[in-house]
């Protein structure tokens, strides 16, 4: 009993309800104007309607609100119809809702009706307007019955609103394009999670690796002269950091935001003064044009330039490393080698060096991270132009 009364207590029963009635605005309007015309004269004037896009729009609006209220998109599609496929689907439901309004404005109308003449019968009064109850004499039993009409009208009311609302889905939802390319937009959403995360991880990283370095390096030297060299360079690349940090978060807050701000090749000496402040030796060298390079090669370069330094500095300490940046043919080579520490490999704890390989497959290059056979770790990517 409290299942089959459940129901009266969701509002969507109510807006439903209303969205089954607004066809009915339309046909009022007509008996208005001509009360003896066919109601399938709305119908046919709802035909060429349907078949504006931007009808299609404003159904869906409506089957949001009305039929799903409190449930997001409902599974309904607000876009204009884009293909003869969607116009068609538009016209089909736009017929069926006014036939199902239709419906629910004849169980609103005759049903009650039928309840009130029940009562008047079972009073002692004649009813000639119902055949059923014309040639029957009145008595005080019909009241027992006086109530089915009314759950007739409150099954139909549920029912039909749950009809219109599987209709709408299976008419008003996404077509196969929109479903399409909503699946895009939430991998490029993913993708993006996935790049901001290896941002933070490359950027904070960083700076955390050089602080802890530079902080142990001026506790072992003791002399005033290292340690403000040695704060120096914490405040630079905390600093950096920062504006790593702010950019990242920004993109976070404004999912529009351009990416041009996010660091480059270009910007690669300062991860170099950095890498040498927390006392690596480090031998550079740049060759070839690196303002030409492509945006996001450039940028993620970068990065696999930062992560290759914060390796060197996390896993083997001040120790000689030789950094190779080479742009030829439009293909950026970067190659960072250092000394294994004790002639051993270097461990492969955290996801920099995964990374960097994410990083060179998604722009269809390829990474080599480990031991090159001669006593050093090599780090050498290659970077198609595009």
């Amino acid at each position: 009993m409290v299942r089959f009364l459940r129901p009266l207590f969701r509002g969507a029963t109510y807006t439903r309800f209303v969205y089954l009635w607004v066809p009915m605005l339309i046909v009022s309007v007509w008996v208005l104007i001509d009360g003896e015309s066919s109601i399938w004269v709305p119908a046919a004037l709802l035909l060429p309607v349907g078949l504006i896009p931007a009808v299609r729009t404003g159904e869906g609006v409506q089957a949001r609100w009305l039929l799903t209220p409190g449930q997001g998109d409902g599974g309904f599609s607000v876009a204009p119809s884009a293909t003869g496929r969607d116009r068609l689907r538009t016209v089909v439901w736009m017929q069926c809702r006014l036939v199902l309004g239709l419906l629910t404005a004849g169980a609103c109308v005759w049903l009650p009706i039928l309840t009130v003449e029940l009562v008047r019968h079972a009073a002692g009064r004649r009813v000639d307007d119902i055949p059923v109850l014309r040639d029957t004499a009145p008595h005080w039993a019909y009241a027992l019955l006086a109530p089915l009409p009314l759950l007739a009208l409150y099954g139909a009311v549920v029912g039909l609103g749950a009809l219109a609302t599987a209709g709408a889905r299976a008419l008003l939802g996404p077509s196969a394009a929109e479903r399409l390319t909503a699946l895009e937009e939430r991998t490029e959403q993913l993708l993006e999670r996935n790049r901001i995360a290896r941002e933070l991880h490359d950027s904070i990283g960083h700076a955390l690796t050089v602080a802890v370095v530079q902080a142990g390096a001026a506790r072992a030297a003791n002399s005033p002269e290292f340690t403000d060299r040695a704060l120096t360079a914490i405040e630079e690349t905390g600093r950096a950091a920062l504006e790593d940090l702010e950019r990242v978060l920004g993109v976070l807050r404004e999912a529009e935001r351009p990416v041009s701000a996010r660091p480059t090749l270009a910007d690669a000496d300062r991860l170099l003064e950095s890498a040498r402040a927390s006392g690596a030796k480090v031998d550079a060298e740049v060759t070839g044009p690196l303002e030409t390079l492509p945006g996001p090669v450039s940028r993620e370069g970068y990065r696999i330039l930062q992560e290759a330094l914060t390796n060197v500095l996390r896993h083997a300490g001040a120790v000689p490393a030789r950094v190779r940046v080479r742009v030829a043919d439009g293909t950026l080579t970067l190659e960072v080698r250092n000394p294994l520490p004790d002639g051993r490999a270097a461990p492969g704890r955290g996801s920099g060096l995964r990374g960097i390989r994410e990083r060179a497959a998604l722009l269809g290059g390829r990474a080599h991270t480990g031991p090159d056979g001669a006593g050093d770790w090599e780090v050498r990517v290659e970077l198609p132009p595009g």
